[in-house]
């Protein structure tokens, strides 16, 4: 029996003084509500004192590292994030799982890096769905879920079909509710998403996410729908949080914007300029045609911040800021100049090099953003190296539980709090079955990248790089270190495990 509400008119005047045992006199003369209330405020007291954090994560899809105005984006909009930022600590070496949808979410979900994940490309099965993780596969998720959490999952899911060993019901998450498939996610007004293993019909007409015009439009209103899928996946989030407001929680949030195709709401590409788009997109580079390109890619972003303010504010609302650490990051690099989408103009990876599908900087380094009011200090920035894979062990940190074995990341609770006792000792290593096949590890300063692996015959040539002095990685070391690159090569191939579905050669050269 949970605490009763109280409301302005509780007698308290009829309360019996206290004795110094802590209870009242005559207590077989109080009134049962007021009995009731006062063992509910007992226990609402006591949890208030040993609830855990609850834990809130965000992930943004093909959001690159310079597309926030706290990483120093000047044009488009993101004042939330930039509120996050503020209140919270903002890290400049974060990296993203993988350079592609599903791989970097295994990462995030198993703790697993790339070159031992079960996901290591993106990879279709039918009708609808990535292929699947396994059941053998301990998401954290279910980590949280054996903690005494109730677990939410609210956006894109990508690793595995409803129902099949992948299926986040299957996972550990409590309730699940957005696009299972990523394709299906290129249609922001699709004809349906998922609620749990129910398909949750929308009033949307079907229509392929890729067309092409030979020439504008005077509408394209052909490209719209009636139920916004990114608001609905947002209006979701919210009511996990308010069911689950008394109860410890892990909502994760991967919403599916800024992901092409362009298609924010009108009211959002208003708040940019007319004068950036002298052309309509035609849909020539994939994905739906846009009148205003440039100011729809920034309007999607800004819808993103949108819903990270929403979340921050009902947080406020239902007095669970302090207990509720927040964190926020995105699944890959900034997309390519497809779809319509111009990173150029809009610096999206900060100046560094590549974009999404590659495992240079810009395909791999993305924004990390956390808060937690009174543990973590506002407005603070770490360059600690971390990425997707120290989620779990950082979350069996916070939680003060064994971490599972057969983790590859190391917890950034430490870094997060202000203690970090010095760098990462632990090397970071990727093994990417997309774009040609690729492997990257990055060891303190130092990375090295390999490229082409999937090719029949070499050469394979290694790159390494100083990212203390070259960041943009401009200037290769491997002439000049060849003790360096050596090292750095054997950790790539030791790191690793052999994938037969996502199968890389372990080159000896």
């Amino acid at each position: 029996m949970g605490a009763l509400p109280l409301s302005s008119d509780t007698p308290w005047a009829t309360i019996p003084p206290m004795n110094p045992s802590g209870f009242p006199h005559r207590l077989v003369l109080v009134p049962g509500l007021i009995l009731l209330t006062l063992i509910g405020l007992i226990r609402a007291a006591t949890a208030q004192q040993t609830r855990p954090p609850n834990v809130v994560y965000i992930l943004a899809d093909d959001l690159g590292w310079g597309e926030l105005g706290s990483y120093g984006q000047t044009k488009i909009k993101t004042p939330n994030l930039d509120r996050l930022a503020r209140q919270g600590m903002r890290f400049t070496r974060h990296y993203a799982g993988a350079p592609v949808c599903a791989p970097s979410r295994c990462v995030l979900m198993t703790g697993r890096e790339l070159s031992k994940a079960e996901i290591r490309g993106n990879k279709e099965v039918k009708p609808e769905g990535q292929w699947p993780i396994s059941a053998d596969a301990f998401t954290v998720a279910e980590f949280m879920k054996s903690q005494g959490y109730v677990t939410g999952a609210t956006g894109k899911w990508g690793l595995g079909p409803v129902e099949s060993a992948g299926d986040p019901n299957a996972q550990g998450f409590d309730l699940f509710f957005g696009y299972n498939c990523q394709r299906e996610a290129h249609n922001l007004y699709p004809s349906h998403l998922w609620l749990n293993r129910e398909r949750y019909l929308l009033n949307n007409r079907r229509f392929r996410p890729h067309q092409k015009l030979k020439k504008p439009l005077a509408s394209y209103a052909r490209f719209e729908g009636n139920q916004y899928a990114p608001e609905l996946i947002a209006e979701m989030a919210l009511a996990f949080l308010r069911e689950h407001k008394d109860e410890p929680f892990f909502l994760y949030a991967p919403f599916v914007e800024p992901h092409l195709a362009l298609q924010p709401p009108q009211e959002w590409v208003n708040l940019y300029p007319k004068a950036w788009d002298d052309k309509p997109y035609l849909g020539h580079r994939g994905y739906l045609p846009h009148p205003r390109p440039r100011a729809a890619y920034a309007a999607l972003i800004s819808h993103l911040d949108d819903h990270v303010g929403k979340i921050l504010d009902l947080l406020e609302e239902l007095g669970l800021e302090e207990n509720t650490l927040v964190m926020f990051s995105s699944d890959n690099g900034p997309t390519h100049d497809v779809g319509g989408v111009d990173t150029t103009f809009f610096n999206s990876s900060g100046g560094l090099r590549g974009r999404k599908g590659s495992v240079y900087e810009g395909g791999l380094r993305v924004p990390f953003i956390a808060r937690w009011p009174g543990h973590i200090t506002p407005g603070t920035t770490s360059d600690f190296v971390s990425g997707f894979q120290d989620l779990f062990p950082t979350l069996a940190d916070l939680v003060g539980a064994p971490r599972p074995e057969g983790l590859d990341g190391v917890s950034m609770l430490p870094a997060l709090l202000g203690k970090a006792s010095g760098p990462r000792t632990q090397p970071m290593v990727w093994e990417f079955f997309g774009y040609g096949g690729q492997r990257a590890v990055i060891d303190g300063r130092w990375k090295a990248v390999q490229r082409g692996l999937r090719r029949k015959k070499g050469p394979f040539p290694l790159e390494t790089y100083d990212l203390a002095t070259d960041p943009f990685e401009q200037h290769d070391l491997t002439s000049e270190r060849p003790d360096l690159a050596r090292r750095l090569r054997a950790i790539m191939l030791r790191e690793r495990t052999d994938n037969p579905v996502f199968p890389v050669p372990a080159r000896k050269r």
